[in-house]
């Protein structure tokens, strides 16, 4: 009996010493810190602004590091060469911009195998946004019948996009009585979304069916469609891209001719990400303005690089205009008279507004 436990201790000691390298050099994410060559010092994830240089500390738990390498966002940022103990370094999250991005420490031992150790980064704006007040000045009728998905100027025109499947279109509107002096229905299939006119074109996005329509701005006819990967929710454009949301908080810049996507920015406070990002509009400042979905909140936004400069609160017109209607959604600038416009889903007025800084 003592043989076969002594056989059976010996067994065991020889797994040990297997399988402990085995779990080294796997390179798995299921390591625990005892198990890793060198770790960050930080506990779960990081959470930074864009101005701010982070201090870390990275650990070395093994003598047999050759070196220690920092990726972030899958570039490399720096690497260590026989490093001791303790690494002190400082990091600039903000490189890449607003956002959650991976950073990774991979340790490679003297016998080429390495462990890693990754965590999440999210990088915050460090702008405090300004609060604006939006007061109306004026009102126009708006058509209840109107599920609010586009508003914009061009040519002096009123173009509305609406939604729900059976009732989407594209509109010319006229102001004195909200009806349609023009439009075009989708197939019952498609529920329409967010528009921009762009030279001689309209495009709208469709919410869940991937595809954008094009139409003549003239004579609203489709002339054709493109395919993109996605939600569609909110367009505008900027004379250069076409700058659409998806309902996160991501903002997507995609040509206008190919729809191929040119870059992304996500839009940030000093606080957190601002998700549902709805119904946008160039301003003539060059910022983005965009409903916040299922608020009363406009933000104002740098299309450099995300950050929310001033939030706008529309909650006056919510009670002066929307009657039976749903959410705030629809902003516009009318470069003819310079004057910006707002309304909501079924709402049964278009107000003309002006933004005044908040003296609170």
């Amino acid at each position: 009996m003592k043989k076969y436990l002594i056989i059976g201790l010996i067994l065991a000691v020889i797994g040990a010493m297997v399988i402990v390298p085995l779990l080294k050099n796997n390179g798995d994410d299921e390591y625990q810190e005892d198990q890793l060559a060198a770790t960050f010092d930080f506990q779960d994830n990081l959470a930074t602004r864009w101005d701010e240089a982070v201090k870390i500390n990275v650990k070395v738990l093994s003598e047999d590091v050759a070196k220690v390498e920092l990726f972030y966002n899958d570039s490399l940022f720096q690497t260590w060469e026989k490093p001791k103990t303790t690494i002190n370094y400082l990091f600039k999250a903000g490189f890449y911009g607003l956002g959650t991005r991976v950073v990774k420490l991979v340790a490679t031992l003297n016998d080429g195998s390495t462990t890693v150790d990754e965590r999440m980064v999210r990088v915050l704006s460090d702008i405090d946004p300004e609060l604006w007040i939006a007061k109306p000045v004026n009102s126009h009728p708006h058509s209840v019948t109107n599920f609010t998905q586009g508003l914009e100027f061009n040519d002096g025109i009123l173009f509305e996009s609406t939604g729900q499947k059976g009732q989407s279109m594209v509109a010319h509107i006229d102001m004195a009585n909200g009806s349609s002096l023009k439009k075009m229905g989708l197939d019952a299939n498609y529920f329409g979304e967010g528009i921009t006119v762009f030279g001689d074109k309209v495009y709208q996005l469709t919410w869940q069916e991937q595809k954008c329509f094009i139409y003549n701005k003239n004579t609203l006819q489709i002339e054709d469609d493109i395919a993109y990967t996605g939600e569609g929710w909110g367009l505008c454009n900027d004379g250069k891209s076409l700058i659409m949301s998806n309902g996160t908080e991501r903002l997507v810049f995609r040509n206008p001719k190919t729809f191929e996507i040119e870059r992304t920015i996500e839009v940030y406070t000093n606080e957190d990400a601002v998700a549902n990002l709805n119904e946008l509009e160039y301003g003539p400042d060059g910022y983005i303005y965009a409903n916040v979905w299922m608020t009363n909140k406009v933000v104002v936004i740098d299309p450099m690089n995300g950050k929310v400069l001033a939030e706008i609160d529309a909650t006056d017109l919510g009670t002066q205009g929307r009657g039976n209607g749903d959410v705030l959604n629809g902003i516009a600038y009318n470069p003819a008279t310079k004057k910006w416009y707002m309304t909501g889903k079924n709402w049964m007025k278009l107000f003309e507004v002006n933004f005044s800084k908040s003296a609170v």
